[in-house]
């Protein structure tokens, strides 16, 4: 079993940025994917960028240019830098994981993007 465990949300202004960190717990074999989706009050869940092995990645294309996945499997951890932060970005950031073809979910952080 897997728990993750998110920090680095917060306020930030627009065009501000945001560094998200998520640990996982235990090793880190056996974990195929890791990722960050976001849900907005009101909005379903969305995917917003994945990186699959330590280094293929997807972006949703709303975030693309402007945030950047990466993983350290030494450290059993994913980030997710967000730059050039919009209102729009605002939401709660869960982070993702499939293990064994399994998936695992943090408990969320908020990310506020306000003036």
């Amino acid at each position: 079993q897997v728990q993750l465990v998110e920090s680095g949300g917060g306020l930030v202004q627009p065009g501000g940025s945001l560094r998200l960190s998520c640990a996982t717990s235990g090793s880190d074999l056996g974990i195929n994917a890791m990722g960050w989706y976001r849900q907005a009050p009101g909005n379903q869940r969305e995917l917003v960028a994945i990186i699959i092995g330590d280094y293929g990645t997807n972006y949703a294309d709303s975030v693309k240019g402007r945030f950047t996945i990466s993983r350290d499997s030494a450290k059993n951890t994913v980030f997710l830098q967000m730059n050039s932060l919009k209102s729009e970005d605002t939401a709660v950031y869960q982070c993702y994981a499939l293990y064994h073809g399994t998936p695992y979910w943090g408990q969320g952080t908020q990310v506020t993007v306000s003036s």
